[in-house]
Formats: structure tokens, sequence, C-alpha cells
């Protein structure tokens, strides 16, 4: 296939055509629109009420940030559609639609939306391909917010990591390195140098925003309902909590999932993870969550990211749950998906860098702060091996320290022949961090213990992935058991009886349930944390469907 054939085949998938016996298939999903020529059909920003088909007109969208630049994205006619991933949960629109003649819209709210990606599997398949491709262009080219200021400060990347988990355009900008930026903003009166500034896709300043400030005002936290009860309850959106709300959802329960940081884990920070099932030529994490993160809404569940729970309130029927601030929300089953976090390794000076140039993983924004530099990486595992391959393909060189002497122990065996093939990694067997030393700019250089003395690496970036400690803090005031290194105990570890119908994933509170890399006895691997996330479906179905709980 030539790049000619490529693109056209790939505007078919973002933008395909339906048939008329194929739009009259989608009729009784939604109700009849209509709009004069220049009518503005939506804004970014707005509530997303639907998809929009057109049955006769044609309708332009486009991309907005927030210092008011705009540009075309396509226009289209009858046939096709207009929406993306955030009509499936009415989250705002990220693109202005505007009617360029008089237009006759069939428009498909949320709910049906879902129905219709069922009920119409063939169809289905098509708009979920077209709802995911356009989600990934509008994040690609970037539009809506404009991030506003100096390049590594801390403020400024947690915003830009924030947006950039969620999978929401956004673009940066330097008033240091850019004049007409800064002049723009001291014209506006908001540019005071020490803060970082988010221009709104309206044009609205937002002056140091938090990031669940920021999430609020992009309308990406929805409304929850406190007197609902939902059949099941997840927390944590990496791979396995995200397997079981899509296996959970499409069976008919209703689910709801929270995370503080964002899909995918600390899998959706890997920039390529290549044995995984299915998958020959590999799939970045991103990627993964990205498309299990749309098949989980595609099936109703809801996420709400960035929330962190406070507390599990498991003395009560149903189980409770505590978000910071104190709102509760109910739930007959609570699914422990919260993976473990890297561990924070003791090392002299390392508190005084917290933030200036230690990262504890490696995506795109992490790649180009450290693009053509020198760059240090502890880790053997493979998460610090994908990390590794990724960041030479933007640093000058990546020194890795590994404290064996072999990566054969604990890597996987395409990493290490990837990582021997990179001419611009260096592997440094039994050598430890003694300490790092920073100066007003944050960190500059790191020395370490080899077997052949003291060395020095003047690096500004030191990636640490060190091993994980399970996320259970949140578990403290709850009898769930867990063992000696904060795993939760599940099955016979944790005291459920064998002849119990739900033991295997279950803790020794019933109803309350671990997956993944939380779990005690898992394997610590993207599949086996999908297939937990699978297997305790059909043990929450057994527990909801048992005439009363069981220990």
């Amino acid at each position: 296939m030539n790049q000619q054939q490529h693109d056209n085949a790939s505007a078919n998938d973002r933008y395909p055509r339906f048939t008329k016996a194929e739009v009259e298939k989608m009729m009784r999903f939604g109700i009849i629109e209509r709009w004069r020529a220049g009518d503005v059909m939506f804004r970014i920003g707005q509530p997303g009420l639907g998809m929009r088909v057109l049955l006769s007109g044609r309708a332009r969208l486009s991309r907005r940030d927030g210092l008011g630049r705009s540009q075309t994205i396509v226009e289209l006619g009858e046939g096709q559609f207009l929406g993306e991933v955030a009509q499936l949960t009415g989250k705002p629109a990220l693109a202005d639609g505007l009617a360029l003649d008089d237009v006759e819209a069939l428009m498909i709210p949320p709910e049906q939306i879902r129905e219709l990606l069922v009920a119409q599997a063939h169809l289905g398949e098509r708009i979920m391909r077209s709802l995911v491709l356009r989600r990934f262009g509008l994040v690609r080219e970037g539009a809506g917010p404009v991030l506003i200021g100096r390049s590594g400060d801390l403020r400024l990347l947690a915003l830009e990591g924030l947006l950039h988990r969620l999978d929401h355009p956004y673009t940066v900008a330097d008033p240091a390195t850019d004049s007409d930026i800064r002049a723009l903003l001291e014209d506006w009166g908001v540019w005071h140098g020490d803060v970082p500034v988010v221009m709104l896709a309206d044009g609205t300043p937002l002056r140091d925003p938090g990031e669940r400030e920021l999430a609020a005002r992009l309308g990406l936290l929805p409304e929850l309902d406190s007197t609902r009860t939902y059949d099941v309850a997840v927390v944590g959106a990496g791979p396995a909590g995200l397997a079981a709300a899509v296996y959970a959802a499409s069976e008919g329960l209703s689910v709801i999932v929270f995370d503080s940081h964002g899909p995918g884990g600390q899998a959706g920070a890997s920039a390529r993870i290549e044995n995984y099932l299915g998958f020959s030529t590999g799939v970045s994490g991103r990627e993964l969550a990205a498309n299990a993160f749309a098949q989980a809404v595609k099936f109703g569940a809801e996420v709400v990211i960035p929330t962190r729970i406070g507390r599990l309130d498991c003395t009560q029927t149903p189980l409770q749950l505590e978000l910071e601030g104190g709102q509760r929300i109910a739930s007959r089953t609570v699914v422990i998906a919260t993976g473990a976090a890297y561990r924070r390794p003791a090392i002299e000076g390392l508190d005084d860098v917290a933030g200036r140039g230690v990262y504890y993983w490696a995506s795109s924004v992490e790649g180009r702060l450290c693009r053509g530099a020198e760059v240090v990486l502890v880790g053997g595992g493979n998460s610090a091996g994908q990390a590794a391959v990724y960041l030479a393909s933007q640093a000058s060189r990546v020194h890795m320290l590994i404290r064996g002497d072999s990566l054969e122990k604990s890597m996987s065996r395409y990493l290490i022949d990837r990582i021997a093939s990179l001419g611009n990694v260096t592997l440094h067997t039994q050598t430890v961090i003694a300490s790092v030393r920073s100066d007003q700019w944050g960190l500059e250089a790191v020395n370490c213990n080899t077997p052949e003395g003291e060395r020095v690496f003047d690096t500004r970036h030191l990636f640490l992935f060190t091993g994980a400690d399970p996320n259970t803090q949140w578990l403290r005031d709850c009898s769930v058991g867990i063992d000696e290194r904060g795993f939760v105990k599940t099955g016979l570890a944790a005291g459920v009886r064998a002849d119990t119908a739900c033991f295997a994933l279950q803790t020794n509170v019933p109803g309350v349930f671990a997956i993944g890399d939380v779990r005690n006895a898992s394997a610590k691997r993207v599949a086996a944390a999908v297939g937990d996330g699978a297997a305790v479906v059909a043990e929450i179905h057994q527990f909801l469907s048992a005439p009363s709980p069981v220990a």
C-alpha cells in the first residue's frame, strides 16, 4: 500500500460514510435536529449531547485553542457523522461544529450510542473505530487548553502529565522563549512569570490551577449520585481495573471506576509492550489504555478520573467508598485494583531534587524534556527495559544502572536483545547510586559506587524503576487482610473457605475482591492483570446471586 492509499484508508476509517440503508438502522436510536446554514451546532467545552449523523447538508469540524487560533479539521456531508469518544459519556465537545448548509441530522444521545454499538455490531465496529481515531487525531494535532509556563516547571509538568494521561488535547507555550506569547499575556494582565497559566478554549485564564481544578473546569469530572448503589465499584483504572469494568459492564452490571492518576496505571506509561498477546508488532501502553478506556465506557461503565479514594468503609452494607472531600459512593461489591507505585529509594540528596529532574515513569512528556541529553536510568525489570528503549530514541545516551551482574534474571529476552542492539544505551552492572547532587535548577549529577570505584554521571535527568510498593494506604480503616509487604491477601491466603463459591480473588471481607499487581499472589504482568479482571467478574456474579454474603 502506497502512502496515498494509506492516507485514504485512514480517512475512510476516521470519517466513514454510511449508506441510506445503514442510516435507516440508526434511526430508532435518535431524534431529528435541524440547523440553518451558518448555525453553530456545538462548541468546544459545551456538554456533548451525542453524535450527529448528517441526513442532508454539510457541516464543518474545526479545532480551537485557548489563544483563539482555529483550524478546520474536516468538512462532512450526508451519511457521515459528527462526534468522538467524548460523546459516549456526554463529556464536553473537543471540536467546534458549524452548519455550512441547511442541515438535517439524527442526534443520538450517549446512552443510545452505546445501545447502537451493541445492537448493530457491524455498524458499531465502524463507529467505534472512527471515535477512537478521531480522539487520537485531536490529541496528536493539539487543541483546547494552552499550558503556559517555563519549561521544566513542576506545576506545569503536573498539568501536562494529567492531560497526557487523560488523552485530552492541549498545547504548551513557554513565554521565556516565545515573545509573542509573553506580550499577549502581559497585555491581558495574567502573566507574572512565577506560576503557570492555563488558557481554556473559551479564552478563560486559570492562574496556577491544581490538577483536580483543571479537570473540573474542562468538564472531565462527572456529577456523582450519592443516592445510587452500584453493583461494582472498581478502584484503579490500570489493565486489571479496566478489564474488570469492561467485562462487568458488558454483562449488564452497573459499574463505576475511580483512579487518581489516569487510565492504564504503570502499563499506560510504557512506550511499547511487545509481548502482549495479539499484538505482534507491539502496542504502546497509552494506546492500550485508551482503547480499554473507550471499551469500558462503550458498555456503560462510569469512569471518574482524577479522583482519589480516601477510605473504604466495610462495616456497612452496601459497602461505602469515601472520596477525598467526604462524598460517599455505595456499591454491593468493591474491586481493589490499585496496583503498585514505584518505590522511592533511600538516596542521599534525592529529597532535594524531588520533581526537578527525577522521574518514576517515561512518557512522551519526559521524553521531550530530555531530548538530546544524557540520562541515567536505574532498574532491571521489564518496565525499566521498556523505558530504556523509548528514551534511547530521545536522549543522546542512556546509562542503565543495575545492582546485579546481568539482566537475565529480571527482564524478558526480547528486551535484553533490543537494549543490546541500541548503540546509545550503556549497561552498567553492579552499580549503585550513593548520592545525587543538585544546583538551583535541579539535578546536576549522580554519584555511583561501582566495582572500579566511585563514578560520577553529569546529568539533569534520573529515571528510577526500583521496585514497587502496593497502593493500599486507603484500606487502613478497613479489615481487609494484607501481607507483611502490604499486598492484599485473597482466596485461601485470606482465610476464605475452600468450599466457598467465590474464593480465588475475594478478600477476607465478603464482597471485596483484589486483582492485578496489588494482589499478593499476582504474576505482575499486564496479561495476568487482565486475566484477573475477567475472572473476578465471574466471582462477582456468584457473590451477587448468593442468597446472602458468605465468608
